[in-house]
């Protein structure tokens, strides 16, 4: 079962979209999970002055995607860089197991927009240490929540 609060993130997403000339992007997923989750950022003096996403998945991957928006909107980048997939759970009010995964896609989605971001600027950030971009992010860094 769903809470209402994924319900309203899925039927009613925030932040949808794409942001023309972007600070950086970050996209994870793959093909085999049926999950791709792309993020854009914009930074004005090292704050996410501006988010949004496209995701194609299923309803978790777009509500968690949708509430991750919500909660990165206005961090600073090293604020952003320790949101974790399971504030991302606790914000969507749970999912169920199976859908763990969908939290972590959108905390790697934004590490890998902010890598992005730094690597275009010659910045390094804490947080970013060995975070390769390209690696398969969507089922070995999984969180365990207790529920």
């Amino acid at each position: 079962m769903y809470t209402e609060i994924v319900m309203d993130h899925f039927m009613n997403p925030r932040n949808v979209g794409e942001i023309e000339n972007a600070d950086g992007i970050g996209e994870v997923g793959n093909v085999k999970c049926g999950d791709i989750m792309r993020i854009y950022i914009k930074v004005e003096d090292e704050k996410i002055i501006d988010i949004k996403f496209k995701t194609f998945g299923c309803g978790s991957a777009i509500a968690a995607s949708s509430v991750a928006t919500e909660i990165i909107m206005g961090l600073s980048i090293e604020e952003a860089l320790k949101v974790t997939n399971k504030q991302v759970v606790d914000a969507l009010g749970g999912l169920p197991p199976v859908k763990i995964h969908c939290s972590v896609l959108a905390e790697q989605a934004l590490k890998a927009a902010i890598y992005d971001y730094a690597t275009k600027n010659g910045k390094t950030y804490a947080g970013l240490e060995g975070f390769d971009p390209h690696d398969d992010h969507d089922h070995h860094d999984v969180v365990e929540i207790e529920f």
